[in-house]
C-alpha cells in the first residue's frame, strides 16, 4: 500500500508554480543561523529538503493554498504557502523514514535519499521533522491560529506513525489477519489524515473557519476521500499501466494488506485461497504472475467499480447536504 501516489489534485497545475516560486523565501529562516559552525549542517539540510520535497506533485501543499483561496482569504497567501511547505517537509520526513524501513531503491524516479547518503539519512529525517516546526514558528507564530496549527501537526504526525506501525505489523501477521477493518485503519492513519485532512484543516484554522462542527465534518469527508484514493491506488498497483501511473506495482511482492488481496480472498474458492496463501508475498516473477492471473480471473474489476461508484455517490451526497458553511469545492475539488 502506497501513499495515494495516483492522487491528482486538479487545482495543482494553476497554483504549483506560485507555490514553488515561494520555496526560497519560505525556507530562508530554516537554512540560516548566526552560529557559523552549523554552516555545513545547514547546507546538508537544504540539500535534503530540496531533494525530498521539490520534485513531488506538491498536492498537499497546494491544497492549503487552494482551500485558503476558497475560504476568501487570498490575503493570507504567504501564511498558506508556509503551511503548505510545512506539510511537504513532513511528507519528506515520512518518506525518507519509510524508504529506510522498506529498504526501497527509488522514490519519484530517483534513488531514495538513504541510497544517496547512507544511514546518516536517519538523522536527516529527524531534522526534516523538526524543520516543520521551525518553518511554522517563523511564519505563523504571530497568527491567532498558531497553537491550533502546532497541535494539529503534532497530532497528525503521531497518527501517521500509528498507521506506519500498523503497516509494519502486517509483515509478521498471518494472512488471515488481513481484514477490511485492519486495512481501513492503516489507510486512515498512515495516509488519509496527513494527505487529505491536514491541508484543509490547516487552511480552516488560518482563515478562522474552525468551529468544532466544521472541523468534524471536514474530517469525516476527507478521511472517506483518502480511503477512496487509496483503494484506487491499490487497484492500479495491479491493473494500472506503469507508463500511465508512473510506477511498477510491488504490493504483491511486499505482501501488503491491500484492498485487492482482501477482496480477492472474499471472492476466491477454497482452492484459490490456499494458492494465494502459499504464493502471496513471494518475490519471484512466476509467483507474482500467478497472483495477478488470479486477480484477473476473479471479478475484482467489477467489485472495484461498484465500490468507486457507491463511494463517490455517498461522498457527493454528504457534501451536497452539508450545512457547515464551508465551500463545497474544498471537498469536491479533490
Amino acid at each position: 500500500m502506497g501513499n495515494s501516489s495516483t492522487w491528482h489534485f486538479p487545482p495543482v497545475m494553476a497554483l504549483r508554480t506560485t507555490f514553488l516560486d515561494a520555496f526560497q523565501d519560505t525556507m530562508k529562516p530554516l537554512f540560516s543561523d548566526p552560529d557559523v559552525r552549523l554552516n555545513s549542517v545547514l547546507a546538508r539540510l537544504e540539500e535534503s529538503v530540496r531533494y525530498n520535497t521539490t520534485d513531488g506533485k506538491l498536492n498537499r501543499g497546494v491544497a492549503v493554498l487552494h482551500t485558503t483561496n476558497l475560504l476568501g482569504r487570498s490575503d493570507k497567501k504567504e501564511q498558506a504557502v508556509a503551511l503548505g511547505w510545512c506539510i511537504e517537509i513532513l511528507q519528506g520526513f515520512l518518506l525518507v523514514a519509510d524508504d529506510i524501513m522498506d529498504n526501497s531503491l527509488t522514490r519519484r524516479g530517483k534513488p531514495c535519499w538513504f541510497r544517496k547518503v547512507g544511514l546518516s539519512a536517519i538523522n536527516d529525517s529527524i531534522l526534516l521533522d523538526s524543520s516543520v516546526y521551525a518553518v511554522l514558528k517563523a511564519h505563523i507564530k504571530s497568527e491567532p491560529c498558531y497553537l491550533d496549527c502546532l497541535e494539529l501537526f503534532l497530532d497528525v504526525t503521531r497518527k501517521t506513525s500509528y498507521g506506519q506501525g500498523l503497516d509494519l505489523e502486517s509483515e509478521s501477521l498471518s494472512l488471515s489477519d488481513f481484514t477490511m477493518e485492519r486495512y481501513s485503519a492503516i489507510v486512515q492513519y498512515k495516509t488519509a489524515y496527513y494527505s487529505f485532512y491536514l491541508p484543509v484543516a490547516l487552511a480552516m484554522h488560518l482563515c478562522g473557519h474552525n468551529r468544532p462542527e466544521q472541523l468534524e465534518f471536514a474530517k469525516l469527508i476527507l478521511l472517506q476521500i483518502g480511503h477512496y484514493f487509496q483503494v484506487q491506488d491499490d487497484y492500479l498497483d495491479c491493473f494500472g499501466d506503469p507508463k500511465v501511473i508512473g510506477k511498477i506495482g510491488t504490493d504483491i511482492q511486499e505482501r501488503k494488506c491491500s484492498w485487492l488481496f482482501i477482496t480477492a480472498m472474499s471472492l476466491a474458492s477454497e482452492e484459490e485461497k490456499t494458492l494465494l496463501g502459499e504464493i502471496y508475498g513471494l518475490t519471484d516473477d512466476a509467483s507474482v504472475a500467478k497472483v495477478k492471473e488470479l486477480y484477473h480471473r476473479l471479478p475484482l474489476r467489477e467489485k472495484y467499480h461498484e465500490y468507486c461508484t457507491k463511494t463517490y455517490q455517498d461522498i457527493s451526497a454528504a457534501i451536497a447536504e452539508d450545512k457547515s458553511g464551508l465551500p463545497k469545492e474544498a471537498f469536491s475539488d479533490f
